[in-house]
């Protein structure tokens, strides 16, 4: 049973967890995980007993075996090399829709709660240009491989992107990745940058007994808040000869304060984030061995029966918003907001930091050898955060217990999968929230393809942005009641035909929401929100296809949620493989919402606000592109927002689409991009 080698296990988990207990009076949080190599039996060669099924590959492929597994998942994955959609190749896709420009508060075009109980800070505005720990990719490969990108847009727009990954030895593989991006805006205050960086390492143990996970991510976001335009009318007086929005007024920031150099990350009006995470997740397996033999070759195999496993993550994060030269007339006239300076030149800031370490034990049981894929799962996490909210009321302590459960099943036939997992908050700052869900996944066929089914069902606590600590100046901050949220889930795709069925439905209670750019509210009535989507590519004719993806959305009790009836995404592309390498995809991408009232903005609180005054009723949004790939090189040109065409006074590009009240898009917008991946 390598005792000694559970000894060795166990001595790690107490010294880590013995590292942080002098300090913090409790800890962690649960992060649900699987080995990785889970769904395979793990194996060795008698003739070579090193070697494992990363090297048993087939002489005459090519030089490169690479594939990777998201953090908590079993499923392997091969590198996309598709040049088919653009947006495959940004961290945010394309159902989000920012307030102008790339790197600028996002928000997704369908109803999106956060699905999450616990201690959440309530700032999500950037999400969708962050690592997180869910979409962290750990790889396997035979050789080092490298991608790097660069993409160059309007307005010295740009984004550098960097992965490396090697295996030093078949069990130990590290990965890096890098992305910067910086938009200075075509508005003045609107620039703002995002730089994520991430390192993961993997580690297998010769007899298969000890594995562990590393991660460290770290997202640091700089962006400005102009507020919106002081008068968006003027868009459609701008000089012929210059057409450049820059010249009109916002109604944050200071004139002449505003720079375009795409390297400037400089805040002086808005908001800076930054967070950083440390996990280290190890296992020790206990279990059974086998052997066959096959010709003169003698396989020998290890089938983990029983697990016991500890996660340690620290992770800090800061939020602030900051205005160097607050002009108090201005707060007052726009944004009804009472600062408490009264001179023209002062400055205002706000800021919570946090610090956070989680520890998780859990046992696992593998109730068949023969099938790593079903396992069942018990634990307790323990969590301590420390908060600094301002000068004044300095460091606060908190502390989360909470239980977790989880069983996945994967047939051995793969007809099934179940998952189901829930975590309940036993006591500290979040007691009473849970959350859970479960699914079951069915391959019906190759001709009528697989059905999955789900529920999910969080109860949460309001955001810390609401609790009276908390240094961002929500005016009511006190009396709400924790959230509910119901979703059901069923998801078709029937491959033959090439179509991907989806619904949700969603039943809230206890919603809270922002009315306004200093208060929140919270409507205690049920209400629900049913979304249905479809998607599918139609072969046109020979070398042209079309990708359609089309979603309904329908709210019902007349809650405080605009969204869009109908959305749509299509692509109609000319598509083809010319002179031996050469792939090209070509055409015209066309995306579009019926009208509705979209949220307006906070700044302060970098919060989306319900608002039911004013309508958006945009032009279809049209970009024209050009996507190759030669071997390992991709290359992705797009003419965007070409909707924006006006003919009737000079062919100009003036007709802008709206984000929001007084927040405009651009005009034609130009980005050329090139992806290059290498095999060292």
């Amino acid at each position: 049973m390598h005792v000694k080698g559970l000894y060795r296990f166990l001595g790690l988990t107490i010294l880590m967890a013995l590292f942080v207990l002098p300090v913090f009076a409790q800890m962690p949080r649960s992060l649900n995980s699987n080995s990785f190599t889970n769904g395979v039996g793990s194996t060795s060669k008698s003739s070579d007993k090193n070697r494992d099924s990363l090297q048993h590959r087939d002489p005459f492929a090519d030089s490169l075996t690479i594939y990777y597994r998201y953090f908590d998942s079993t499923r392997s994955r091969k590198i996309d090399s598709s040049i088919t959609d653009y947006y495959s190749r940004l961290p945010m896709g394309a159902s989000y829709h920012t307030l102008g420009t790339y790197g600028a508060p996002a928000q997704s075009y369908f109803f999106n709660p956060v699905m999450k109980a616990g201690w959440d800070q309530g700032l999500h505005q950037f999400d969708a240009y962050n690592f997180t720990l869910e979409n962290t990719k750990f790889y396997q490969t035979t050789k080092p491989y490298s991608e790097l990108a660069y993409l160059l847009g309007s307005k010295a727009e740009q984004l550098i992107s960097v992965l490396l990954t090697q295996n030093k030895k078949s069990n130990f593989n590290y990965s890096f990745e890098y992305i910067f991006s910086s938009t200075p805006g075509f508005l003045k205050t609107q620039n703002n940058s995002h730089n994520n960086f991430r390192i993961t390492a993997h580690y297998l143990s010769k007899n298969k007994h000890y594995e562990s996970f590393f991660v460290y991510l770290s997202n640091k976001t700089a962006a400005s808040e102009n507020g919106g335009l002081r008068d968006a009318t003027k868009l459609d007086s701008l000089s012929a000869s210059l057409n450049d929005p820059y010249s009109l007024e916002t109604r944050l920031g200071q004139a002449g304060a505003a720079s375009r150099n795409p390297f400037n990350t400089t805040v002086n009006t808005g908001n800076t984030y930054s967070s950083s995470s440390f996990l280290y997740k190890h296992h020790y397996d206990l279990g059974q061995r086998d052997s066959t033999v096959t010709d003169s070759t003698v396989y020998h195999f290890f089938y983990p029966r029983f697990r016991i496993e500890h996660t340690l993550k620290f992770a800090s994060s800061s939020y602030s918003f900051s205005d160097i030269a607050a002009d108090s007339a201005r707060y007052g006239m726009y944004f009804n907001y009472k600062i408490p300076y009264n001179t023209y030149g002062d400055t205002i800031s706000y800021k919570d930091k946090w610090t956070e370490i989680n520890n998780e034990f859990s046992l696992i049981s593998f109730p068949e050898k023969n099938n790593q894929s079903q396992f069942f799962k018990a634990g307790i996490d323990l969590q301590n955060l420390i908060g600094v909210f301002d000068t004044l009321t300095g460091k606060h302590n908190f502390y989360n217990i909470s239980g977790i459960a989880e069983y996945r099943n994967r047939t051995r036939n793969q007809k099934w999968d179940i998952e189901a997992a829930g975590q309940l908050y036993l006591n500290g700052l979040n007691a009473g929230d849970y959350s859970a869900i479960i699914s079951m996944k069915r391959q019906l066929g190759s001709t009528v393809g697989s059905l999955r089914i789900g529920f999910q069902n969080v109860n949460k606590s309001p955001a810390f942005i609401l609790n009276p600590l908390s240094s961002f100046p929500v005016q009511n901050r006190s009396g709400y009641n924790k959230e509910n949220i119901i979703r059901f889930f069923l998801n078709y795709d029937i491959p033959k035909v090439g179509w991907k069925l989806n619904a949700e439905y969603f039943a809230v209670n206890n919603y809270i929401y922002y009315d306004s750019f200093l208060t929140a509210k919270q409507d205690a009535s049920l209400f629900n929100v049913l979304h249905l989507s479809a998607e599918k590519k139609f072969k046109l004719a020979n070398h042209w296809n079309w990708y359609f993806d089309g979603h309904i959305q329908q709210t019902t009790g007349a809650p405080p949620v605009n969204l869009p009836f109908f959305y749509t995404r299509n692509r109609i592309a000319f598509e083809g493989n010319f002179f031996t390498n050469l792939f090209i995809s070509t055409g015209f991408e066309i995306r579009y919402q019926t009208p509705y009232k979209p949220s307006n903005y906070s700044p302060f609180l970098g919060q989306f606000m319900y608002q039911n005054a004013y309508t958006v009723s945009n032009r279809p949004d049209i970009a024209a592109f050009l996507n190759f790939r030669i071997k390992s090189f991709k290359a992705f040109f797009r003419l965007e927002n070409l909707n924006t065409l006006d003919v009737q006074n000079g062919f100009k590009f003036d007709q802008r689409n709206f984000a929001a009240e007084q927040y405009p898009y651009a005009g034609l917008w130009v980005r050329f991009g090139v992806w290059w991946n290498f095999v060292n």
